[in-house]
């Protein structure tokens, strides 16, 4: 077992993902007694503070976003005590000097540094802290997605990185990754017998993955124009998804051995080309409309200009592996969507041969369907079909029923946690299961650009949909076509 880091080192510390989740999750952990100890905090941002002016920052963040039964006055005081804050800015080595510093004078090795800033930020980090002395063999460094925005710069950032820490110490961070339900999704398939022996294409007609937002720019237009739906959801968290639904089962629970099988299924799948895109994929962007009532700019609207970014994506998609030959996996992913969820559906295919309705009076019978929802409420449901009640004077009639496990209800009284909760105190114990192994990102990468380039040869235009539906027609139709339906 690796040591436990004992320092960490968080850069974007004045940034919104460290107070709404970051810093959070660390005093979740440490109310549970579960980080290190000794353990220190050095947060690190641009603007010029002291420690008691930080830890006021952080004061209120916790009064905002931790549950209220976890709020303390006394815990949180002893908890701002093991933060401190050191301003360093990418590119001042003095700076880097003065956090090394502080390191040697408050803090305990081994040292775990958490990149919570711009990708373009990742390498010169790194590097400053190298040239200060902080890393070490034993240092471990997280950077949060997207790592780069494509392949080659995905692999500029890659090599930046890998210079001067082992694969073993890079720990890739997408939150996806640390959400229970997404974990369960493994242990659906390899903790229950019922489930894998159908998990190929002779049981599974199709699958869905449904990522959808309310949400429109929300302040990040300097990030979100140029890059898009595509690259902004689909590269990360819903290949992330898919690679767990389709990859081949483990030799054991380990991150090697995990990620292995996950690599594989992402280097199946097949490459879009500009001759299938047309009819594998759709791009729709938002125009104004309402969303849970309230009134919706559209995106050109709202970015001041008009624009050929891409707030949803459709995909179909393809693994071309002797478990799923035949088998598509419908993408979908969208801004400004009538709800704020995610889920996955395996839709079966139907009986070989129904013994019900020969008469005629029986409908055809629904094939069973498994649908997992990651958020906002996490469950699972099969559903199956069942006799209504009756004395079936003409014919045995079967209706459609649910199965449903509510996992907030069927672990009541289990707290839930924040998926950054899981993969801090994995980054601080050294264990990479959850985190995206560099070949693992390469593979995402090779079949998005498959995409983008098929997008940009064959010309293929934006879409407009109206805020608050489910995309343009076109994203319906593209599933339509083959019989099937969105599972909204």
């Amino acid at each position: 077992m690796p040591d436990k880091s004992a320092t960490l080192i968080l850069f974007g510390a004045t940034g919104d993902l460290a107070h709404r989740m970051l810093f959070p999750s660390l005093y979740n952990l440490y109310s549970d007694g579960l980080l290190p100890d000794p353990f220190r905090i050095l947060a690190s941002g641009r603007t010029e503070m002291d420690d008691d002016a930080f830890r006021a920052t952080i004061r209120e963040t916790l009064g905002q976003f931790v549950q209220p039964e976890m709020l303390d006055d006394e815990r949180i005081s002893s908890f701002l005590n093991i933060v401190g804050y050191v301003p360093v800015e990418a590119g001042n080595a003095a700076q880097f000097k003065a956090l090394a510093a502080r390191v040697k004078k408050e803090g305990s090795d081994p040292v775990a540094v958490y990149l919570s800033t711009p990708p373009s930020l990742f390498a010169p980090t790194a590097e400053g802290l190298a040239q200060a002395g902080i890393v070490a063999a034993d240092t471990r460094i997280a950077m949060e997605k997207p790592i780069g925005k494509d392949l080659a710069s995905s692999r500029e950032v890659n090599d930046a990185i890998g210079a001067l820490f082992n694969e073993h110490q890079i720990f890739r961070v997408d939150h996806y990754l640390g959400k229970e339900t997404v974990q369960n999704l493994m242990a659906l398939r390899f903790g229950n017998r019922l489930f894998e022996p159908l998990w190929n294409s002779e049981a599974i007609d199709h699958v869905q993955i449904t990522v959808g937002e309310t949400v429109g720019l929300e302040g990040r237009v300097s990030y979100y124009d140029g890059v898009g739906a595509l690259k902004d959801m689909v590269q990360n968290h819903v290949l992330q998804i898919l690679s767990i639904i389709a990859m081949e089962p483990p030799a054991r629970m380990d991150s090697t051995a995990v990620r292995d099988e996950k690599v594989k299924a992402l280097r199946s799948l097949r490459p879009m080309t500009p001759d299938s895109v047309g009819t594998h994929s759709v791009r729709g962007q938002y125009r104004d409309g309402a969303v849970k009532g309230k009134l919706v700019k559209g995106y050109a609207e709202e970015l001041g200009n008009p624009s050929d970014t891409e707030t949803f994506v459709a995909l179909k998609a393809h693994i071309d592996n002797w478990r799923w030959t035949g088998v598509p996996f419908y993408l979908r992913t969208g801004k400004c969507m009538p709800n704020r969820q995610s889920e996955i559906l395996i839709q079966f295919k139907p009986v070989t041969h129904s013994i019900f309705g020969r008469d005629g009076y029986q409908r055809a019978l629904e094939p069973n369907s498994l649908i997992i929802r990651l958020q906002p409420d996490e469950n699972i449901r099969l559903c199956l079909m069942a006799k209504r009640p009756g004395l079936d004077r003409d014919g045995v009639k079967l209706q459609e029923v649910g199965l449903d496990v509510s996992l907030a209800a069927a672990f009541e009284g289990e707290r839930r946690r924040i998926a950054y909760e899981r993969l801090l105190l994995d980054l601080l114990e050294g264990d990479t299961t959850l985190f995206v192994r560099r070949d693992e990102v390469e593979a995402q990468w090779t079949w998005i650009d498959s995409i983008t380039e098929s997008w940009k040869e064959s010309g293929q235009q934006v879409v407009h949909y109206a805020a608050g539906t489910w995309g343009p027609s076109a994203g319906i139709a593209l599933i339509e076509r083959d019989g099937a339906s969105w599972y909204d």
